[in-house]
C-alpha cells in the first residue's frame, strides 16, 4: 500500500493533482477522477444501495454512493445522488465540492464555480473546498483570487498536500521560485510518494539553473510514476541541461512512447538524437 498518497477528504478526487509539467508551463485541462476498484465495485455500490433503502432520507448516504459512482465512470449518476444529497441538506458542503468536481469534469465551469462557492458558504473551514476553487482560479488565470483561496486552505489545514502544490504552481507560474520550492517540499513531505510536487520542484530547480538538483526530483518523479511522460520528459530536460544528450534522448523517447502526441518529448527527441 502506498504511503501517505495525496488526498482529499473527498472520495471521488484522488489523484486530482495530476496537473501535469513541462517546460514550466502547468497543463490545462479537466479533473481527473481516478478509478478506485473496490469503492467503484458493483458490490459496493450495491451495499450503498441498501443503506439508501434504509435510510431514504440520510444525505450523507447519497453523497457516499455519488462518490462511489464517480470513481466508477458512471458521472450521471454520481451527479444525481449529490443533488439527491443537496435537496435532503441544503447546506452539506462536500455535496457541493463533489458536485463542483462533475461539473469541472463535463467542463461546465460555471456551475462548478457556484458550488466551490456553496461549499465554502455551507462550511467555511471546508479547506478542500477553497483549494477546488483555487485551482479553478488559478487555470482562469486568475492568479490573486487563487492565491488567497490557497492561503486559506493552509490556514485550515496545513496537512493537505493539494494546497502547498497548487500554491507552489501559483508561485512558479509568478516566477518566485524559491517560495515555489518550499512549498513544493511541504507537499512532499506529506505526500512523499506522489509524483507531482517533485516535478513541480524539479521544474523550479530547473528555471534557477541547478540541472543537478532538478534531475534528482525527476528521477524520484519517475520513479513513483513510471508511466508519467511528463515526469520522463522533465527528466529528459534535466539530462540535456547537464549535456548528457543520449540519457535525454532515451528519457524523451520514454515519454513519447508513452504518449505519442505528447510535443516536448518529440521536440526533445529531436533535439538530442545524433551526436550533434
Amino acid at each position: 500500500m502506498r504511503a501517505a498518497p495525496l488526498r482529499t477528504s473527498s472520495l471521488l478526487l484522488a489523484g486530482a493533482l495530476a496537473f501535469g509539467l513541462a517546460a514550466c508551463q502547468t497543463q490545462r485541462g479537466g479533473i481527473p477522477l481516478a478509478v478506485d476498484p473496490e469503492t467503484a465495485s458493483a458490490t459496493n455500490i450495491d451495499s450503498l444501495s441498501a443503506v439508501i433503502a434504509r435510510e431514504p432520507n440520510n444525505p450523507e448516504a447519497y453523497n457516499v454512493r455519488g462518490s462511489a459512482f464517480g470513481r466508477a465512470g458512471r458521472y450521471d449518476e454520481a451527479m444525481a445522488d449529490f443533488n439527491k444529497a443537496i435537496e435532503l441538506n441544503p447546506n452539506f458542503a462536500r455535496a457541493y465540492y463533489n458536485r463542483a468536481l462533475i461539473f469541472r469534469r463535463n467542463n461546465d465551469q460555471q456551475r462548478a464555480l457556484a458550488d466551490f462557492n456553496a461549499a465554502v458558504l455551507a462550511d467555511p473551514r471546508y479547506a478542500s473546498a477553497y483549494v477546488g476553487r483555487g485551482n479553478m482560479y488559478r487555470q482562469n488565470g486568475q492568479i490573486d483570487l487563487a492565491l488567497a483561496d490557497y492561503n486559506s486552505a493552509i490556514a485550515l489545514d496545513r496537512t493537505d498536500p493539494q494546497a502547498f502544490y497548487n500554491r507552489g504552481l501559483v508561485y512558479q507560474a509568478q516566477g518566485n521560485h524559491q517560495a515555489a520550492i518550499e512549498d513544493f517540499t511541504s507537499a512532499i513531505g506529506i505526500s512523499p510518494r506522489s509524483p507531482e510536487p517533485y516535478d513541480g520542484r524539479g521544474l523550479s530547480y530547473l528555471a534557477l539553473g541547478d540541472a543537478r538538483t532538478a534531475l534528482d526530483d525527476f528521477n524520484e518523479a519517475v520513479k513513483n510514476d513510471r508511466q508519467s511522460y511528463i515526469a520522463w520528459t522533465n527528466q529528459g530536460l534535466a539530462l540535456e541541461a547537464l549535456g548528457e544528450r543520449q540519457k535525454a534522448n532515451a528519457a524523451f523517447a520514454r515519454a513519447a512512447n508513452l504518449n505519442s502526441s505528447y510535443q516536448p518529448a518529440k521536440d526533445g527527441m529531436r533535439r538530442t538524437q545524433g551526436n550533434g
